[in-house]
């Protein structure tokens, strides 16, 4: 069993006075939602999502050795580094870096030993109220791996990409499953081997081709800030009266999810799918204090979708995350007619008729 503790170095073999990196890492939609969390972002349930292609974080990590006079310069030799987006100083989004950094020091010692400037862009529209925390946290991860493998060379690929998972589950919790594969499971489920708390992996079983390439539309119903941050949303389970309850349905559905990528049963794919992201909004109108995070206009897209599935027997579903946005999924071979549909019936409850299409993607790639 891998332990937290596996992934803290000993020592490093090279040193290296300065360079750059530069990665991607895609955004991801669960199908079986992570709601709920214990200490140092440990899920209180595993969850299993889609890797998405197009909505993503391009980060570029500039960085340099600390001389000693300028470390001494430094309050107490604390972590050195400029935040910059889209090339612009990005002043408020620093605090949220500099507690990843302080959270992730223990795995990476030489953190303070560099000053760093992390260049973010996103190729969705910011605000776009798609959450960019996985991708940035993911890309930002995968760089600082970069950095590290640069000291060890002799770290294997499997280390690499599983302490990459663990430092973005550190800086967002969902960002553990941007870093690698198609469809990746995170949290210890007894029938996934490999799964682990500690970081995503890739779904080791196998997967029916009805869910290669599979699409999903992102209908930005609504842009505006999220009204409840995760951190929040996820605390609001700790005394929560469903919550035992919802824990052990994630481990059934998973388990239920196992079969249907193997067999290819979108009719049941569709039904788990659904009930998880009605699921998530349900705990929340459930919780104390309550929310309701979904639009008039949520809720009839989610009709139009109902009729249109009824109507035509097309594979095509929804979910949601923790917002009124719906990412409607559905299998390439039908992409023409449901992104017709799409176009005639839905973009007129998007706010300012926006959507994005995407895809199945596998992860982060280094530019």
């Amino acid at each position: 069993m891998i332990s937290a503790n596996d992934f803290i170095p000993s020592q490093y073999t090279h040193s290296v006075e300065k360079g750059n990196f530069q990665w991607s890492a895609p955004s991801n939609i669960a199908l079986v939602k992570y709601w709920g969390k214990k200490d140092n972002q440990i899920p209180a349930n595993p969850s299993v999502s889609f890797t998405l292609n197009n909505c993503k974080t391009i980060t570029k990590l500039a960085f340099a050795k600390r001389t000693l006079s300028t470390a001494l310069n430094v309050a107490d030799n604390n972590f050195s580094f400029d935040l910059l987006f889209e090339g612009k100083p990005k002043e408020d989004f620093k605090p949220k870096i500099q507690k990843f950094l302080e959270r992730i020091e223990i795995y990476l010692p030489f953190l303070k030993e560099y000053h760093f400037t992390i260049d973010t862009e996103n190729t969705f529209p910011h605000s776009s109220g798609i959450a960019s925390s996985a991708s940035g946290m993911a890309a930002l991860a995968m760089n600082l791996m970069s950095l590290e493998r640069a000291l060890n060379p002799e770290m294997t690929e499997e280390y690499f990409y599983q302490k990459a998972s663990l430092l973005a589950r550190l800086g967002s919790g969902s960002a553990c499953r941007s870093v690698k594969g198609q469809v990746v499971v995170w949290g210890n489920h007894a029938n996934i081997s490999g799964s682990s708390d500690l970081f995503g992996v890739e779904f080791p079983n196998a997967i029916h081709p009805h869910f290669k390439n599979f699409q999903d539309t992102i209908l930005l119903v609504d842009k505006g800030e999220k009204q409840v941050s995760s951190t929040i949303g996820h605390d609001l389970m700790h005394n929560h009266p469903f919550a035992e309850r919802r824990f052990a349905q994630a481990h059934e559905n998973l388990d239920v999810l196992i079969s249907i990528f193997e067999s290819g049963n979108l009719d049941e794919f569709i039904k788990i799918v659904e009930s998880e992201a009605l699921t998530l909004h349900a705990m929340m109108m459930t919780s104390m204090p309550y929310f309701i995070l979904m639009k008039p206009n949520t809720l009839e897209i989610i009709n139009a979708i109902w009729k249109f599935r009824n109507e035509t027997k097309l594979p095509v579903c929804f979910t949601l995350d923790a917002g009124a946005n719906v990412h409607v999924l559905y299998p390439e071979n039908v992409a023409e007619t449901v992104l017709q549909f799409i176009k005639n019936e839905l973009v007129g409850y998007c706010q300012n008729g926006q959507y994005i299409c995407d895809q199945i993607g596998n992860g982060a790639v280094l530019i």
